[in-house]
């Protein structure tokens, strides 16, 4: 099977890619620093036609949640127009199974009784991002009911792993403990540890994909999650109990975001019963491999237990 992979150099993309060429697929990959900008339409034309791949996992676009308060034009712009000239070129070469990646975010604001959140839960985006990917979302919907485009829209709820950038809660708290442990200090700096998510380990993510592109109904959408949550609190107070000597967390008002979602927790049933897909990596195992990256970065090896 030929893929196409947009954001191939990203986070879920590197991962993404590796999990596909292990499979026995021929892997493209394309990202901004060296394929089409997803805004030139013409551009994009170009690369279906000139790919013919026989499924797009479409994974690029703005990611960063906390800036598209700052840049919601350009965050939607990258997510809604660059997703509509996408799935317009794959009409136009030919038509390939299309896995457009939106995000959990979408659901927004939810009441205690919607939960856990299941793919016919209303939208309610409350982020610019979120608004973008609902964006998204819809015109993959679109695409499969006015052009039959056999489109997989994939709600992804958090993912974390090795590679995610400090942009993120889990990677951006373990690069401070790996900070505290070479510099001799105690305290790290936190922002809001109240919000529930329901979080998986991006390598799980990425079996999910391929499993859906091999099985799942066109036009259809899938809640990626584990149908668990846990505070940001308790998932930094894992990461704490990792590192190699005590540490205190420490609120800072300069990374609180404007507005957060309470919870997110996602209902993984549909997907289950169209892929059999269940995760596999425990949370434990996903932080010390947050954890020990970072450090590596940073030069520290913490002394090996007596």
């Amino acid at each position: 099977m030929k893929a196409l992979v947009t954001g191939a150099a990203g986070f879920v993309g590197q991962h993404l890619a590796t999990h596909l060429a292990a499979e026995g697929d021929i892997v493209i990959g394309v990202d901004r620093a060296d394929g089409p900008d997803l805004l030139d339409a013409d551009a994009v034309r170009d690369l279906l036609a000139d790919v013919q791949p026989d499924v797009v996992y479409h994974l690029g676009g703005w990611s960063d949640v906390g800036a598209s308060w700052d840049h919601p034009l350009e965050s939607f712009r990258v997510n809604a127009e660059g997703t509509l000239n996408l799935l317009q070129a794959c009409v136009s070469s030919g038509s390939p199974r299309v896995l457009a990646v939106s995000s959990a975010d979408i659901y927004g604001r939810v009441t205690p009784e919607e939960l856990p959140i299941s793919e016919s839960t209303p939208f309610r985006p409350v982020t610019p991002y979120a608004a973008s990917k609902a964006a998204a979302d819809q015109l993959a919907l679109q695409a499969w009911l006015g052009h039959g485009l056999e489109t997989i829209r994939v709600r992804a709820f958090n993912h974390l792993g090795p590679g995610q950038t400090t942009r993120f809660v889990a990677p951006a708290i373990a690069a401070r403990i790996a900070a505290n442990e070479n510099d001799g200090s105690d305290e790290i700096p936190v922002g809001n540890l109240t919000p529930k998510r329901d979080t998986t380990d991006v390598r799980d993510v990425v079996r999910a994909y391929r499993l859906l592109v091999l099985n799942a109904e066109p036009g259809e959408a899938y809640n990626v999650c584990t149908g668990n949550d846990l505070t940001i609190a308790e998932l930094a107070e894992c990461l704490v109990s990792l590192a190699s000597r005590p540490m205190t967390l420490t609120p800072d008002p300069l990374l609180q975001r404007p507005v957060e979602t309470p919870v997110l927790r996602g209902d993984p049933g549909k997907l289950h019963r169209a892929t059999g897909w269940s995760p596999e990596i425990p949370l434990e195992t996903t932080l010390h491999d947050i954890l020990t990256e970072q450090r590596s970065l940073a030069g520290f090896l913490p002394s090996p237990a007596p």
